[in-house]
């Protein structure tokens, strides 16, 4: 039996306000995990040994497990190792999506920085430049283009990701769409995927965007 218009349009609603909430995750991520991956980034290039290795022990870790556990992690182990509990699911998808994320993040980062050929450091110190003139001056930017792209694949990837958040009960997209599917509904959890491919649609126009904008750092 079909579905009249009013319970599509009430599907429909429900398929949006669960996608709401896989975007306030994305967009919350990104916005911490962006700067944060660069601070842990320059931990992990450290001339100090004891940070750079405790840094680049953390992103192996968070690299190497996989973020379902993470999230599972963060909202379980603190009230049972140290009686404080998460107690909002949202909180505990949050961070654990922003500290895995960062981890990755890192990595780009520090890949792009230490792309840069060492001359052009020295070429800045022998114009007069500090440490901190030369990377906004004459790094930055370059350091931006060589990681245009294997940031934007994680961009995207986390658009995706976004649906984990599912398993500890978060009303994303999918889990909405799920609850269809017990009615007897096939069609609102195949169309999650119109959702997905839409945005992220959006966000491979943007970057490439970005990248034909920044053509001109040939280095």
């Amino acid at each position: 039996m079909f579905p009249v218009a009013n319970d599509i349009n009430s599907i429909l609603s429900s398929l949006f306000s669960g996608f709401g909430l896989n975007l306030q995750i994305f967009a919350a991520t990104l916005l911490a995990a962006l700067p944060l991956g660069l601070i842990i980034a320059f931990g992990s290039m450290s001339k100090f040994f004891p940070l750079r290795y405790l840094t680049k022990t953390f992103v192996w870790i968070i690299r190497g497990t996989p973020l379902m556990l993470q999230i599972f992690v963060v909202l379980y182990v603190p009230g049972l190792l140290f009686n404080m509990p998460v107690r909002s699911r949202m909180t505990a998808a949050l961070i654990a999506f922003i500290i895995n994320y960062a981890a990755y993040f890192s990595e780009i980062y520090r890949g792009g920085i230490e792309g840069i050929p060492r001359g052009q450091h020295e070429a800045a110190q022998v114009l007069g430049l500090t440490k901190v003139q030369t990377f906004f001056k004459v790094i930055l930017f370059q350091v931006i283009k060589r990681i245009t792209a294997p940031m934007s694949n994680e961009i995207i990837t986390l658009v995706k990701d976004t649906s984990l958040s599912r398993i500890i009960g978060l009303a994303e997209i999918i889990m909405c769409a799920e609850r269809f599917t017990k009615q007897g509904l096939i069609w609102p959890l195949f169309s999650t995927g119109l959702f997905f491919l839409i945005f992220n649609g959006i966000l491979t126009v943007l970057f490439g965007q970005i990248e034909k904008r920044l053509n001109y750092y040939k280095g």
